[in-house]
């Protein structure tokens, strides 16, 4: 399914087709809620999203960076791989920028956990 209405978010489970901007909207948050509670595959999914622009989300490689390098920091195999393959289409500013990013979320999660 393609089009404005329809977009797909990976799962552990396969794909999952959301119906609406608004259900693809519910699927990413629902994948963030579940990466800050530490959940690998959560952090990669979110990776695949922000690098293939799926699940609603337009593509940006420093977030998928971010998310990529959570994962593989969680323990995902497949986060280090990914990681470093965006990292070949990113610039040394933008690796810097997604690292940052990926400190400030985990401060941000452990903060909150306080």
């Amino acid at each position: 399914m393609e089009g404005p209405l329809h977009r797909e978010l990976l799962h552990p489970g396969g794909i999952i087709v959301a119906n609406s901007v608004e259900s693809a909207r519910f699927l990413i948050e629902s994948r963030i809620r579940d990466a800050a509670l530490g959940d690998a595959q959560a952090r990669f999914d979110l990776g695949v999203a922000f690098s293939c622009g799926t699940g609603g989300v337009d593509v940006d490689l420093i977030e998928a960076h971010k998310w990529f390098n959570l994962a593989a920091l969680a323990g995902s195999e497949e986060g280090q791989a990914c990681r470093a393959e965006i990292s070949e289409e990113m610039t040394a500013r933008e690796i810097a920028e997604a690292q940052r990013q990926a400190r400030a979320w985990l401060f941000q999660i452990a903060r909150r956990a306080a």
